[in-house]
């Protein structure tokens, strides 16, 4: 691993940023997907099982010939109707686990009671929960045929329905989606979850939405993740990262549920990070021109999808799975399908950005993120910082590169850890790192005594550093922007260019945020 070891006495159970990077095998072997009926188990539960290579059974399979002649007559099941039903599937689910066979099973699982009937003692279980709007499952169920269970039923499950609470650890899933689209997200969260653990003892789970009645805000839903101390918040509109704070330090210098954002803070840098000069490139043989997003320095910004909402695919209480659809338009006439994914986990905040070429021609593609990192310093001279690089990129005063220098000799070697001083970093450096490897650039305080590492693994390439010196008087200095990019500054018309996603390719971002402490 490059850049610099943690300080001895670093807190106790944290792994390297390398050993995170690698993709880890599901915390759960048994998998419970619930919802009402017309919200698509059988349908998520069988793609999702063949997915993973599981066992699969639907719950209707254990129903009593009784019973389903019963619901075929339009007949509610009363609690003691299901007893058998659920001793049944209890039964079936014991017999996998002693076989050491990992399965999925989908169940109505209207109430609670039902639920912790079947989860209790099984702690390798994941509740699913397949959330709908009941106008959108009676359209369902309205065109559903051959099943016995009778639209007319659905009523008394609305009535019997008890959502999932934040202790039962949800992973909710919008059932507004492709089922191919919901699968891909519960596969992609299921193999990185951290293991079972949730809030800490004697604190509440934060809510995952805003109740009923919160006030509107200006970057649309607020979605908040908690695993064992920490706490982060993303926000609909472009995905952007609003918050993070471990045991009650806040790291990141965000914006308010209420504020607009300002400064790129925390936004998705996507299909390029960074400037691209006169907004003009040349690509697969046409000349294309983008709307200038910085005129002030007639420069186009920061790619395309900041400004956008996001949609919901997956969440649970520690991770969040986002996407959308960058479509063709002025400039960029390809056609993308992004997701983001932000976990919490022991290494902390880790976040995945992926981008698939759903077009039928090859696409240019970057990709970066823009948080701002906070000590509590006050200005952020007396940070300490680590940047793993050899090399920097000089630029003009657009933010446009005219040459690379390396850091030797010069007053922005951060290689081995100094503090920034009055230095006014807004410099893009290329990462010493080989494919495999996770950079890492470390903020300690100067005291020493805590610091935080951003970890930047597959995809990026090279690192912005920005001490938000043109930032309104008010934002300046009091925070440093670490921001992982896949390609340089103006990469579209550049030699070091971006990435070219030929049809189907996907590229893959991973980054992340590790507290320290030393004891």
């Amino acid at each position: 691993m490059h850049g610099s070891a943690p300080p001895e006495g670093l807190t106790s159970g944290t792994p390297t940023a390398a050993a995170h990077d690698e993709v880890r095998g599901p915390s759960t072997s048994l998998v419970l997907v619930v919802g009402m009926s017309g919200s698509g188990k059988t349908t998520v539960g069988r793609l999702l099982a063949e997915r993973l290579g599981w066992s699969y059974r639907d719950a209707d399979e254990f129903h009593s010939a009784t019973a389903r002649a019963r619901m075929a007559a339009g007949q509610a099941l009363t609690d003691s109707d299901r007893e058998p039903w659920l001793d049944a599937i209890s039964a079936w689910l014991d017999h996998e686990i002693a076989a050491h066979q990992p399965a999925v099973v989908t169940c109505s699982a209207l109430k609670r009671a039902y639920r912790d009937r079947l989860l209790s003692g099984r702690p390798e279980m994941r509740l699913v929960y397949l959330h709908g709007a009941p106008e959108l499952i009676r359209s369902r169920l309205s065109d559903r045929r051959g099943h016995f269970f009778p639209a007319s039923l659905l009523e008394s499950q609305i009535a019997d329905f008890e959502e999932p609470q934040p202790d039962e650890r949800p992973l909710v899933v919008e059932i507004d989606q492709p089922p191919e689209t919901i699968v891909a997200a519960l596969t992609s969260l299921l193999l990185r979850l951290p293991a079972p653990g949730g809030a800490p003892h004697g604190r509440a789970a934060e809510p995952m939405v805003p109740p009923a009645g919160t006030p509107v805000s200006p970057t649309g839903e607020q979605w908040t993740l908690t695993w064992k101390g920490q706490k982060a918040v993303v926000v609909q509109l472009g995905a952007a990262l609003r918050h993070y704070e471990v045991d009650g330090r806040t790291l990141l210098d965000g914006f308010a549920a209420n504020a607009p954002i300002t400064g790129g803070r925390g936004q998705l840098l996507v299909p390029w990070p960074n400037r691209i000069g006169g907004g003009g490139y040349h690509f697969d043989g046409v000349d294309l021109q983008l709307p200038l997003s910085e005129p002030e320095k007639s420069n186009a910004i920061h790619g395309l999808v900041r400004w956008v909402p996001w949609q919901s695919q997956a969440r649970s209480e520690e991770s969040l799975r986002l996407g959308t659809v960058l479509r063709p338009q002025p400039g960029y006439p390809f056609l993308l399908d992004v997701t983001a994914e932000y976990r919490l986990g022991p290494a902390g905040l880790d976040v995945v950005v992926c981008a698939t070429n759903v077009g039928d021609g090859p696409a240019p593609y970057g990709v970066g993120q823009h948080p701002y990192l906070t000590l509590g310093t006050g200005p952020v001279d007396t940070v300490v910082l680590t940047v793993p690089a050899r090399e920097r990129f000089l630029t003009d005063d657009r933010g446009l590169p005219v040459g690379r220098e390396p850091v030797e000799g010069s007053d922005l070697d951060f290689r081995t850890a100094r503090p920034i001083g009055s230095r006014r970093l807004d410099t893009a450096f290329s990462l010493d790192r080989s494919d495999g490897d996770v950079a890492v650039v470390r903020l300690a305080h100067p005291s020493g005594v805590h610091g935080v590492d951003v970890r930047l693994g597959e995809g990026a390439r090279y690192v912005q550093i920005y001490t938000g010196d043109t930032l309104p008087e008010t934002e300046r200095r009091r925070a440093v922007a670490v921001e992982p990019m896949s390609c340089p500054p103006d990469a579209f018309r550049s030699a070091r260019g971006p990435d070219i996603l030929e049809p189907g390719d996907t590229h893959v971002l991973r980054w992340g945020i590790t507290a320290w402490q030393s004891s």
